[in-house]
């Protein structure tokens, strides 16, 4: 079994990219009510402050903050992909290893996490979460792509230093 090693920082703010199983789904932005809904009924049992949220029809990004002495990101993204995937409807196709552990095939099994070590890497994490629909072709500029924190503070969220967001 492969063991994964994460950094847990209490308190600390982390960059994640979380990922559907099909890679070619638009579920994402097809339910994406569902999925603010997903994260606010985490939000309310589980706090934390979303810095920056770019949503892409089959990933996302996200920059959260953790509440003083917490470290427990995983329990919050069980929580939230659990609850979407509650809400819709099984894949054409689940392999039988996700049957057999009684997934329903939405989500990819791990996500990718980066602990923020400064200021700097903070904003280049901003830009990278930020600048994602341009890089997937979506859009030609971020400012246009409606499923991004970039609403919130416009251009200043490329560049700004540690200012928390709410989920919107």
């Amino acid at each position: 079994m492969t063991r994964y090693t994460r950094l847990h920082i209490p308190g600390g703010t982390y960059f994640f990219t979380v990922r559907l199983q099909d890679r070619g789904s638009s579920l994402l932005l097809d339910k994406l009510d569902l999925l603010r809904s997903s994260v606010r009924s985490c939000m309310a049992h589980r706090p934390f402050e979303i810095d920056t949220a770019v949503i892409l029809p089959d990933h996302l990004h996200m920059i959260w903050r953790l509440p003083p002495g917490d470290t427990d990101y995983s329990a919050r993204w069980r929580q939230i992909k659990s609850t979407f995937s509650r809400h819709v409807d099984r894949p054409d196709y689940v392999s039988p290893g996700q049957l057999a552990r009684g997934e329903k095939g939405i989500w990819q099994r791990r996500f990718w996490e980066h602990c923020i070590q400064d200021d700097a890497d903070l904003a280049l994490h901003r830009a990278y979460a930020l600048m994602a629909p341009v890089r997937a072709g979506l859009v030609t500029d971020p400012r246009h792509w409606p499923a991004s924190s970039i609403h919130r503070d416009g251009d200043a969220c490329l560049s700004r230093s540690s200012e928390p967001m709410a989920l919107s």
